[in-house]
């Protein structure tokens, strides 16, 4: 499942640079498939969902960091644990229960984005 950063937040930053996938943002930050990624153009999303990787899609949050869950891979691929959880001075990464994917689903979405790895 993908990580979510909860209202908790204190806006402190410490996970942003973390994300081996780019998938964590600044409040009211406009995000796009293609920030830290092998993604460019038009493309299919692990998800089956269609989308431009190089345009911009709107911040999931206007008040605090968030967590672009289609690019989230709980750092399967990267590391033993999800690094944005690792380093949170108040917890406030947890396992999104909304976006429930297996280890293979995770790591299948890792290749995709970071195909040379």
């Amino acid at each position: 499942m993908a990580i979510k950063i909860t209202d908790e937040c204190i806006n402190c930053g410490a996970c942003e640079p973390e994300c081996p996938n780019t998938a964590i943002y600044e409040a009211s930050y406009e995000w796009k498939y293609s920030d830290g990624t092998s993604l460019s153009g038009d493309i299919i999303l692990t998800n089956g969902n269609s989308a431009n990787a190089d345009l911009e899609q709107e911040p999931v949050s206007d008040e605090y960091y968030f967590i672009a869950s289609n690019k989230c891979t709980e750092c399967v691929g990267f590391h033993e644990e999800p690094q944005c959880a690792a380093v949170c001075p108040v917890d406030c990464c947890v396992p999104d229960e909304e976006n429930k994917e297996s280890e293979e689903t995770l790591l299948g979405k890792q290749k995709f984005m970071h195909p040379e790895n």
